[in-house]
């Protein structure tokens, strides 16, 4: 099994603090998670002035407040993404982040050059977005959150229409004629990975559907994985059992402190142990090969039987099930031959608990 690749989602999370910020790159770090991923938007591009708070959101910040006065307070500018990524350079992580906005877009795929994109799952509709996203070459990874199969093929139509260049005018049957082609068909496995997920925070365990994943690789090819947006580690360690790809999981400093997303995030030690424990998972999956492995070996002569005399038997005894018995250890003839011992002669005396030949 190829190794997991594990996002340490610090989204909005440092609260609009550079400061902040490095501590969670520290925690990402220190966690040994493959990339750290923010998030960039310009919150007058992404949020209208009558836009609602989620229903999560109002719990968890000032309820007076508007979704677009909350999130301009978690905005990071241009120049503090110059400094995370080359933060996260000198700490040897990976800097992604998702942009929610087509000068998000650009500013990560262009003048970053960030290795790949993160669309999340809200914009899994915004076509414009996703065009623009593919029209940079850049790698993918898509969640899925809120949508139906249709919804994903749709989003996926538009990203093989920009990964193969397409010089017809974009249109929901040319995505569709691009999605079937055969070189979208390349392109999107080349480029794109989906992460199936539940978008609530947190998402109740009897929500999560995780065989889900099951049908998003079936159903498109691709590789898959999973945002996991569950309470605790569970989930992230079981969606890497079922042969997840990616795992992306929000993480924090505190889930005291103020903001829409920490309630539903991991602390640091919780971080470091869903890592730990994924890790150990994947050397755990092996193949699906059934065979003895080498540590079993030195305990099957330990843990297994023999044929012995179950009493002292004389040289020329008819072997019955009365005189002949299975124990350990296994270093001797395998209880499999007990009936073809039955009726025989002993070739020799046996004492009591002595190996038989046969």
């Amino acid at each position: 099994m190829s190794s997991v690749y594990i996002i340490a989602e610090a989204g909005v999370n440092h609260n609009g603090s550079l400061e902040l910020a490095r501590q969670l790159i520290d925690v990402a770090v220190e966690a040994r998670a493959d990339a750290v991923k923010f998030q960039t938007f310009k919150a007058d591009k992404l949020i209208s002035t009558c836009a609602p708070k989620a229903e999560y959101q109002l719990k968890t910040t000032d309820s007076r407040e508007s979704q677009l006065e909350m999130i301009k307070k978690l905005e990071l500018d241009e120049n503090a993404h110059e400094e995370l990524i080359k933060y996260c350079r000198l700490k040897g992580i990976q800097f992604l982040s998702t942009p929610f906005d087509m000068e998000s877009v650009d500013l990560l795929a262009g003048r970053f050059n960030l290795l790949q994109l993160k669309v999340p799952s809200g914009e899994i509709t915004n076509g414009p977005l996703l065009l623009r996203v593919a029209l940079t070459g850049k790698p993918v990874i898509l969640s899925t959150g809120m949508s139906t199969l249709g919804e994903i093929e749709t989003a996926l139509g538009v990203l093989a229409f920009g990964y193969t260049r397409s010089k017809e005018e974009p249109a929901l049957n040319v995505f569709q004629a691009a999605y079937w082609s055969k070189e979208g068909q390349q392109a999107l496995r080349q480029n794109v990975t989906l992460l199936h997920c539940t978008t609530e925070y947190p998402a109740p365990f009897e929500e999560v559907n995780l065989l889900a994943m099951d049908t998003l690789r079936s159903a498109f090819g691709l590789s898959v994985g999973y945002s996991d947006h569950a309470p605790g580690i569970a989930v992230s360690i079981a969606a890497a059992a079922r042969g997840a790809a990616v795992i992306e999981k929000h993480f924090t400093l505190s889930r005291a402190l103020p903001g829409p997303d920490h309630k539903a995030s991991l602390e640091p030690y919780e971080l470091t142990q869903m890592i730990k424990s994924i890790r150990q998972v994947e050397k755990a999956i092996g193949s699906n090969i059934k065979y003895p492995a080498q540590s079993e070996l030195n305990n099957a002569k330990v843990a297994r039987k023999s044929l012995v005399a179950a009493r002292d038997i004389n040289k020329g005894e008819i072997f019955t099930e009365e005189n002949v018995a299975a124990k350990r250890p296994g270093t001797g003839v395998s209880p499999m031959f007990f009936w073809d011992c039955l009726g025989r002669k002993a070739d020799r005396d046996y004492r009591r608990d002595e190996m038989i030949n046969l």
